[in-house]
């Protein structure tokens, strides 16, 4: 908003004319089938190889099954108000373009920073453990490697999550289509793998592995002991008196926002809205089918995960080494299992790092597009996809992955992914109100209701990650704004005059 009470925020109008522009424009070439896929690609990865086995031996115990529920409750509100949303506004860009057109530039900017953590980080995270399962399929073929990495004097260099960076992007350039069919294949291929795991490890299911279902609260880490407080403690512990958030109640809690990481494929679905044949139609299906499909196959596998083995045998025995799902089968004897698992794990995330990459591109193409980032990087080649942008994503993420240690990542991915989810939420209503003549093919439900239950839940899930995430994330968003009024208020396509600044309370008809 503008000190004379006129506001920067963009027309949906405005919005759909720019996917028009020549030179700017992505080709549609996508349906609800290849939607769907993106979303089951992006979360059937990471999170189903390690994320499980490491939050219910070191948070949760067996309940982690109960937070996979949770975290999918507060996932499927924000997915109905994500459905209406990208199926009215089909533009690349996700919640930063769902927010332009309804708060204005400041709030689209500072949503798009955050889906700038959330991908950006997300992929290089997750291509150093495809990197980590690299080394361990070919340890397991013959080929003695004891990491896909090596020292460089201090600096340790992981040459195979450069590698997955690297020829990942390369399929990014060829085109979204081929991006498409190739997810297919690899994720048909997981599918398999998780479906053998479900049903060779339920004839290993011990029901005495189940009790305690929530396990009583662990003693707090060293350091907490002494001071009552820990770093590592859940932001709502911390409020509520308890020294920690491993296992008990808050040991839940603390791991529903935890593995909320496993669901951010839904999202990601959104941000191909432009790219879309029959947007209307397909986004919605792809949206909220994807969360379906994931939900079912997390709360499964994590099921028959602590059934196989109990939980106490799935802690961490440091920080750098963490059990997995391959080591249930590991520990009940069924040896050959670890092969498939790894290929399965290599095939997963390989997917997951694809739509992850696709998705911090077009966010970034939309920025670009809108002037908050150099126009000139907005530009489409040939084969109507964003090349300069998808190579300095590339290159930036493969060095992240290469050279950076990734620890505790995965809570920035997660804050920065729920405050995205609670403006689109709120965005919904505030549409409804101003902007009610707009064609809705998708309306999300028991409107006011669902949104502000979508707010709460999101809110309630960021309350429950640690104190430390939280720090992080008010570092990043304060550099965040300096890049803002640095650079992108003074080039963007409201400050050069190319768009006309609207009255507050105002929209074009």
């Amino acid at each position: 908003m503008t000190g004379n009470g006129r506001a920067r925020v963009k027309s949906i109008e405005q919005s759909i004319a720019d996917t028009e522009e020549r030179g700017t424009k992505l080709r549609k070439e996508l349906g609800a089938l290849d939607l769907v896929v993106f979303g089951v690609a992006v979360a059937i990865g990471a999170g189903i190889f390690t994320l499980t086995a490491r939050v219910a031996g070191d948070i949760a115990g067996p309940s982690v099954a109960l937070g996979f529920v949770l975290a999918a409750i507060g996932c499927g509100l924000a997915a109905l108000c994500y459905a209406e949303f990208a199926s009215t506004v089909p533009v690349a860009g996700s919640a930063y373009t769902f927010s332009y057109a309804t708060f204005g530039e400041l709030a689209a900017w500072v949503i798009g920073w955050d889906l700038m953590l959330e991908f950006g980080f997300a992929a290089a995270t997750v291509a150093k453990g495809w990197s980590l399962y690299l080394a361990q399929f070919l340890s397991l073929i013959g080929l003695k490697i004891d990491s896909a990495s090596f020292s460089l004097g201090a600096v340790t260099f992981d040459w195979g999550a450069l590698l997955i960076v690297g020829a990942l992007t390369a399929v990014l350039v060829f085109g979204v289509k081929l991006s498409s069919r190739l997810s297919q294949v690899i994720t048909a291929i997981k599918i398999l793998v998780v479906l053998l795991v479900l049903v060779v490890g339920f004839g290993y299911i011990k029901a005495s592995n189940y009790s305690p279902y929530i396990p009583p609260a662990a003693p707090a880490a060293a350091g907490g002991a002494d001071t009552g407080f820990s770093w590592s403690q859940s932001l709502v512990s911390l409020v509520g008196g308890s020294t920690n958030s491993h296992f008990g109640i808050y040991g839940l809690l603390a791991a529903a926002s935890l593995v909320f990481f496993a669901f951010i494929g839904f999202d990601v679905v959104a941000t191909t809205a432009e790219e879309t044949r029959n947007p209307q139609r397909d986004i919605p299906w792809g949206i909220i089918g994807s969360l379906v499909v994931i939900t079912v196959l997390y709360v499964a596998v994590s099921t028959v995960l602590t059934g196989m083995v109990n939980y106490t045998q799935l802690a961490s025995k440091s920080a750098s080494e963490h059990a997995t799902l391959a080591t249930a089968f590991e520990l009940n004897g069924v040896g050959w299992a670890a092969t498939i698992i790894s290929l399965g794990a290599l095939a997963g995330l390989t997917t997951v790092v694809l739509v992850l990459l696709l998705g911090q591109t077009r966010v970034l193409f939309a920025m670009s597009r809108d002037g908050l980032l150099p126009r000139s990087l907005a530009h489409t080649g040939s084969r109507g996809t964003p090349t300069r942008i998808t190579m300095i994503v590339g290159v930036i993420s493969a060095l992240i992955a290469g050279f950076v240690p990734t620890s505790s990542l995965e809570e920035m991915v997660n804050i920065g992914t729920l405050a995205a989810f609670v403006m689109v939420s709120v965005g919904v209503m505030v549409l409804r109100k101003t902007r009610p003549d707009l064609p809705r093919a998708f309306r999300t439900p028991l409107v006011p209701l669902v949104p502000i239950l979508s707010v709460l839940a999101c809110l309630w899930l960021m309350l429950n990650l640690t104190v430390e995430t939280w720090l992080r994330f008010i570092v990043w968003m304060a550099i965040g704004f300096i890049v803002y009024y640095a650079y992108s208020r003074k080039h963007s396509r409201f400050a050069t005059g190319e768009w006309e600044v609207e009255p507050v309370g105002k929209h074009r008809s």
